[in-house]
């Protein structure tokens, strides 16, 4: 099985960037973990990071014919980016949301995804084990 991952914006800036909501861990750490995990589970991972929407969809196409499926942190794109909603669906990935804090109970507008729709999950607020949780989950698919 081979999964792609793809984190949002601002997400390099993990372990420096508001550490009390999104944790101490960097995004190499992060990556790090998420590598051992897809290991243990005999799953490959091919890892990306962009700042840019149109980037993120670049990725999503370039790598959909390698992908079984997907593991997907918008960040901010979560909200509104329905380009990005759009290319999870026609792609057709088996996919799943992942976020590091707990979106429903922060500001308002981060209530609500429009990326949920069109994944078979959503993991929130566990800090980096809402993406093992995702790769568990997508294993078991």
């Amino acid at each position: 099985m081979n999964i792609l991952v793809i984190h949002g914006p601002n997400l390099h800036l993990l372990g420096k960037r508001q550490p009390e909501i999104y944790g101490a861990e960097t995004l190499a750490q992060l990556n790090c973990r998420i590598k051992k995990r897809a290991a243990a589970l005999g799953v490959k991972v091919r890892i990306f990071q962009s700042n840019c929407e149109g980037a993120i969809i670049d990725l999503l196409t370039a790598h959909a014919a390698w992908a079984d499926a997907l593991v997907i942190n918008p960040a901010a794109y979560t909200h509104y980016s329905y380009a990005i909603r759009d290319a999870i669906a026609a792609l057709a990935l088996p996919a799943v949301e992942v976020h590091l804090s707990d979106i429903s109970k922060r500001e308002p507008f981060r209530k609500v995804s429009v990326i949920k729709p069109v994944c078979l999950a959503q993991f929130k607020g566990g800090g980096a084990a809402s993406y093992l949780k995702a790769l568990d989950y997508l294993k078991k698919k």
